[in-house]
């Protein structure tokens, strides 16, 4: 068995070595970025507020200071929490694909409970700037990714997301095929659009789950 930690991982290594194919157009992606989500007054103050201290120093912040003084309050502002799936911070994940045996840290995931990850829908690696970190943040949250799919035993899609700096792509992985996103910037007008991603992915999550269990999810 074959060992590979997240952040050891390339596109081209996990391409070669799980038959995956990046394409640019995907209908799921498109359709996850066209949502129809709407953003309260509330939301949208809430938002600004975010964004106003990202401008003012979010170039300067490192890991940590990104995770806490922005990302996380965007997804919970979305309230991704409830009593059926939750968001997860700095938790380990280890799976068997193929003939590998992936592992790391994920910055961030959701997934089924609310106190301890179950199966995870979502993941997503976050980098202060792309030049002084090692590794490429794409490839480590698709490797992540491929570990929630064989974790959940199912064929839906998988959702991801790495953020470097102020820019956030979205990835989705649909059996052997994956695609990512063009980039958002969260300090213009893409914040909107940023959050309605992440408000409508507590839907897609759940509507995809509902098709997969006898009980739908509420």
């Amino acid at each position: 068995m074959k060992k590979l930690t997240f952040k050891d991982c390339s596109l081209t290594q996990l391409d070669k070595a799980f038959g995956l194919t990046q394409i640019w157009q995907c209908e799921l992606l498109k359709k996850w970025e066209n949502n129809s989500c709407e953003i309260t007054a509330f939301e949208k103050e809430s938002l600004l507020n975010f964004q106003e201290a990202l401008i003012r120093g979010g170039r300067a912040w490192n890991e940590v200071e990104l995770e806490n003084k922005f990302i996380s309050p965007l997804i919970m502002t979305a309230k991704i929490d409830d009593g059926k799936i939750g968001y997860f911070l700095e938790r380990p994940l280890l799976g068997i694909v193929g003939d590998y045996e992936l592992s790391g840290t994920v910055d961030g995931m959701i997934a089924s409970g609310f106190r301890e990850p179950g199966e995870p829908y979502f993941c997503f690696h976050e980098y202060k700037r792309s030049i002084e970190n090692q590794g490429s943040p794409d490839a480590q949250v698709l490797a992540a990714m491929l570990v929630a799919r064989e974790m959940n035993q199912n064929t839906m899609p998988i959702y991801g997301l790495f953020v470097v700096g102020l820019v956030w792509n979205f990835v989705l992985l649909n059996g052997q095929e994956y695609c990512i996103s063009a980039e958002y910037t969260a300090a213009n007008e893409d914040i909107f659009a940023i959050f309605k991603m992440l408000k409508a992915l507590k839907q897609i999550i759940k509507s995809e789950l509902s098709a997969n269990t006898a009980a739908p999810l509420k």
